[in-house]
């Protein structure tokens, strides 16, 4: 991988489509100044006082959010809220990314899911954030909004170069990635295997099949039932990327925190090349904050893909994505093309050899 290589793969990424399927969630974040606290007249309790408001757009919306600072041309989003408040302001600023949101369903008897994210303002300015507060449904999506999901998943197949899934919600039976959901998504996979689908799911990796998955080591370990050592290592990290891969029949990454990312590519084993790589990450330092690092590396990864990036190459992306999008502190981060050129240059400093192989 060369940096001109790098820069024209970049550059491609204006040229791509991509589809948004899953949990989109609003963050919003209050900023509480503890030093204006007052006791309640009618609790007697303190009052916190609010100073500041942020909100993004989160799960699969951050995924969008990353998608659209790297500048891929065009995204569609796939998923279903409620009709309220929190559903107005997810719409207007993805709306004010240029997403197409015919495929965003709104549901009157849904929440739009939302994290409310107190942050306690120090005295130096720095914030730290306390118990988070989760408004999310609690029963599962009416057959006929699933099946509403399902025609939606596959009409954008016909127009777009990948499609990414957002998998948020633990629970099986909930969210926007149900049963039904998970398999429409699977048979389009085994009918489109030249269409890539990506799929980060936080807790149901192992029922999806027919797509390209990319789970942390955690997230593998519990859907091939290993126990992992204190320290995942290459090989044990190569291990669980092979059998992710024997079980989807395509690509599988794990990704491996400060350690990096494993990639498993059946494709490059077919034509002679190694079929597995470990991409070491780049070493971050000062302070960091990982929330939605997954959601950046998949952001980073899957526009590389379309733009002809084999999928070691791709991992690359995802990796300086995410190593840039963790060094902004109490925000949904994310990663413009002049930061990833940058972080590119500063990965080959420390890593020629890795990437004269890749």
């Amino acid at each position: 991988m060369t940096a001109q290589r790098f820069a024209d793969l970049l550059d491609r990424f204006r040229g791509v489509s991509v589809a948004v399927v899953g949990d989109y969630f609003v963050d919003r974040y209050l900023v509480i100044d503890p030093a204006l606290s007052v006791p309640s007249v009618e609790t007697g309790l303190d009052a916190y006082q609010i100073v500041a408001r942020r909100m993004s757009p989160g799960a699969a919306g951050t995924v969008v959010g990353n998608l659209h600072t790297l500048g891929v041309g065009a995204i569609e989003a796939v998923g279903v809220t409620g009709a309220d408040g929190e559903c107005f302001e997810l719409r207007s600023a993805l709306q004010r990314w240029g997403v197409q949101l015919d495929g965003l369903l709104q549901e009157h008897d849904l929440f739009t899911p939302t994290y409310i994210k107190p942050m306690l303002l120090g005295p130096d300015g720095s914030e730290v954030e306390s118990h988070r507060l989760d408004v999310t449904n609690r029963q599962p999506l009416s057959d006929r909004v699933q099946s509403a999901l399902s025609e939606r998943i596959r009409d954008c197949a016909r127009r777009v170069d990948a499609i990414i899934v957002a998998d948020q919600v633990e629970e099986l039976e909930l969210g926007t990635i149900t049963p039904s959901v998970r398999q429409a998504i699977c048979d389009l996979g085994a009918d489109r295997p030249e269409l890539p689908i990506f799929v980060d799911s936080r807790a149901n990796v192992g029922h999806f099949t027919g797509v390209i998955v990319k789970p942390n080591a955690s997230e593998a370990a519990c859907t091939l039932d290993v126990e992992l050592p204190e320290r995942v290592s290459a090989e044990v990290a190569e291990h669980l990327a092979r059998r992710l891969g024997a079980r989807t029949g395509r690509t599988a990454y794990v990704t491996l925190g400060a350690d990096g990312m494993a990639v498993y590519d059946p494709k490059s084993g077919e034509t002679g090349k190694s079929d597995f790589t470990h991409m070491p990450a780049y070493p971050v330092e000062g302070p960091i904050d990982i929330v939605g690092a997954g959601d950046s590396a998949t952001a980073g990864i899957v526009p590389a893909l379309c733009a002809g990036a084999s999928a070691a190459e791709a991992a690359l992306f995802g990796i300086l994505a995410s190593s840039i999008t963790i060094q902004q502190i109490g925000t949904t981060g994310t990663a413009s093309p002049a930061q990833m050129r940058e972080r590119f240059g500063q990965y080959l400093q420390h890593f020629p050899s890795v990437l004269s192989r890749v």
